[in-house]
């Protein structure tokens, strides 16, 4: 089965830029895409802020009619209540947001979210309308620990695809936690590797049709000089971008990295 799947970049702030930060930075943005002629049927962009900025990108997403997406880098299971300082599903949707992060790996390691959570997560975000991004991947122990490095990854996503419905689409972003920020990189092959079995496992989840439709994206430090040949890899289908989507040149480079292989 041959299925077109349009590339997706993916820039996580995390906790960066105040809002008027982010005015200026999605306006530069913008531009520097459109000066290059960038082509939004071809690859995707998106943007995650902090919430505090999501109202700020909205109305200038809106008001200036960019073609960039943008979400929320996380949800709560809840929809309202008692629950200081979360975030819920209804609040996104009412900002415009298109995507929602789900398992982010500092979300896992920092707040301690497990399978299940990130499963009740993914189900809040379907429910409102909202497209999960699920974050899966490895530390360097569970990888050292294992000659199947694919297993954290595939068991995160099962987990987490329980019960969901039939028409649901997902987008699913790898990241080798062992490869951000320890001074290790993973090659585009090993990258390739794990999204494969990704893709396998999506086809005993969701069949072979939804499988083939969904896009994963690879999450490990992805920089200029690297995506080109992570983005030559069959079942890689764009980039989570974390300390690169904060720097203009950098990030739009990423995004027009069909340019630099003259596509």
């Amino acid at each position: 089965m041959v299925t077109t799947r349009t590339p997706l970049m993916a820039g996580n702030w995390k906790m960066n830029m105040t809002h008027l930060q982010a005015i200026a930075f999605v306006q530069k943005l913008a531009w520097t895409l459109k000066d290059a002629d960038h082509d939004y049927d071809q690859v995707e962009v998106a943007v995650f802020p902090p919430f505090t900025d999501l109202r700020s990108v909205q109305t200038l997403v809106e008001s200036d009619k960019l073609q960039l997406a943008y979400g929320g880098q996380d949800l709560s299971k809840h929809d309202s209540g008692a629950y200081t300082g979360d975030i819920s599903g209804e609040f996104l949707a009412a900002l415009g947001a298109k995507y929602v992060l789900v398992g982010h790996s500092e979300r896992r390691t920092i707040h301690g979210e497990d399978d299940d959570e990130c499963r009740a997560k993914v189900q809040a975000a379907l429910k409102h309308g909202l497209l999960p991004v699920l974050c899966v991947g490895e530390t360097l122990e569970q990888r050292e620990a294992t000659d199947t490095p694919w297993d954290v990854a595939t068991t995160q996503l099962a987990a987490a695809l329980t019960d969901l419905p039939e028409s649901a689409e997902i987008v699913v972003a790898y990241e080798p936690v062992w490869a951000i920020g320890t001074g290790k990189v993973a090659t585009a092959e090993q990258a390739q590797e794990v999204c494969g079995a990704i893709r396998g496992a999506l086809r005993e989840l969701i069949g072979e049709e939804r499988a083939a439709a969904t896009r994963i994206l690879y999450g490990g430090s992805v920089k200029p000089d690297n995506v080109v040949s992570i983005m030559r890899e069959p079942d890689i289908d764009g980039a989570l971008v974390g300390g690169a989507s904060l720097k203009i040149d950098d990030f739009s480079s990423i995004v027009r990295y069909r340019s630099h292989v003259g596509a």
